[in-house]
């Protein structure tokens, strides 16, 4: 590198130094170019391989470069799902001695994938309502961090699958502000409003083009991520009162929260003065119950879909071997070492790169469900991965860094399983 550059970075990675920061982004040679699909900015964004992984390079201002950066930074230590910033390249010049344009690095999210590669021919109705499922859950834990984001919309989210749903990941936050004494109503509705207008014109453009199914109505899924959101978040911070009498209520508005994947770290109780009525509202809630304790018991990291998931089959194998009274975490090592463990295991080296392996395991046990209708038996576990790496992982193209252009759709029937059911076939390891 002939070129002087200043690099701004969290991390010591000297492959930071072998790019070629005296090229525009657009003239970067093809050995340095990682071929993933991309949403839409208004900036130039390229992928590149860097020390055995893939970043995102984006050109934009010194400014927002650094300010990104920051801000990256900022909802990263607030656990928010993010994309995880590397380094800012600035001061660079090229050949000739001009200007270039400062780049924000960020790690490219393995599993994820723009909302434009969920689909192949077209984008269903049922997908693109979990989409936006998705993304106003996101929304909703921005804003109860004090996060406004300003350029709210599919294309500055990436996805990864969660069980039969989405999980959403920002990934643009230059238009962000962080507010540590959290957000007015107003602010919340404005970026609410910014939501619904986005979607409905990126939802439209995909229609002009021929790219939707002719039963979605953009405006119809637009509209409902303020359903959505609104929903949510009167859930997880509305007040409630009943009458003293009820108090069992309190621990239902608690499980309700925890089966919506959030934890309750205050909440306010008040009575009225005669004792008659009681008055409940969380103060603080935090996402993540199913995942932080599937990573407790097992060490496991996965989406919180994924999570609940594989902690219904844990609970299941224990009610199995009725083994509902002992020790947790050792239910769960044995859990591990004996199911989840050998069904990651059997997956062939060539196709490890195609799901997540908590999203593997979910779909097996979705597959192994499915085949045990049809054939009215118990279908043991071997079986069932045998039959789902044949018959269903086989044809999957790889998510954990996709590249263009193939894209697809998760095949398999979502289907509603009763837990209680005898004999329940997950719980026949």
């Amino acid at each position: 590198m002939t070129s002087s550059f200043s690099i701004t970075s969290a991390i010591a990675d000297p492959g930071l130094l072998d790019l070629p920061w005296d090229l525009p982004l657009d003239a970067w040679p093809d050995e340095f170019i990682a071929a993933l699909p991309k949403g839409i900015s208004r900036h130039l964004v390229r992928f590149a391989h860097l020390s055995g992984h893939v970043v995102a390079a984006k050109e934009t201002t010194s400014e927002m470069a650094h300010g990104e950066y920051e801000m990256l930074k900022t909802l990263q230590r607030l656990d928010v799902p993010c994309v995880e910033p590397l380094a800012v390249i600035s001061n660079r010049v090229d050949a000739e001695g001009d200007p270039l344009p400062d780049v924000l690095v960020t790690r490219h999210l393995k599993f994820s994938l723009p909302y434009r590669a969920l689909f192949s021919q077209t984008l269903r109705p049922d997908t693109a309502t979990r989409l936006v499922d998705a993304l106003a859950a996101l929304l909703v834990r921005l804003h109860m961090i004090g996060f406004f984001w300003g350029d709210v919309s599919l294309s500055n989210t990436l996805f990864r699958r969660d069980a039969g749903a989405f999980a959403a990941y920002l990934v643009d936050a230059e238009t962000g502000k962080y507010y540590d004494g959290g957000l007015s109503t107003g602010q919340r509705e404005n970026d609410l409003e910014i939501a619904r207008v986005n979607i409905a014109g990126e939802l439209m453009d995909l229609e002009a083009g021929g790219r939707v199914d002719e039963e979605l109505d953009p405006i119809t899924v637009s509209n409902g991520i303020v359903k959505a959101y609104r929903s949510l978040w009167t859930e997880l911070t509305g007040p409630e009162s009943f009458s003293s009498s009820e108090r069992w209520r309190i621990n239902e508005r608690v499980n309700r929260l925890n089966d919506l994947g959030f934890d309750i770290e205050e909440l306010a109780i008040r009575t009225t003065e005669g004792g008659t009525t009681v008055r409940i509202q969380p103060k603080v809630v935090d996402a993540g119950h199913h995942q932080r304790r599937l990573l407790r018991l097992t060490g496991l990291d996965a989406q919180e879909n994924q999570a609940r998931r594989l902690l219904n089959d844990l609970d299941a194998y224990a009610a199995r071997y009725g083994k509902e009274d002992a020790d947790e975490e050792m239910i769960a090592h044995e859990w591990l070492a004996k199911v989840f463990e050998p069904v990651i295991r059997a997956i062939p080296r060539d196709m490890r790169g195609k799901l997540e392996p908590a999203e593997v395991f979910h779909q097996l046990l979705e597959h192994r469900w499915f085949i045990s209708q049809n054939e009215s038996r118990d279908i043991p576990l071997a079986e069932a991965v045998s039959s789902y790496i044949n018959e269903v992982l086989r044809h999957r193209r790889d998510e954990a860094t996709m590249i263009e252009p193939s894209t697809g759709m998760i095949t398999l029937p979502v289907a509603v399983i009763d837990d209680d059911a005898e004999g329940d076939w997950r719980s026949k390891v």
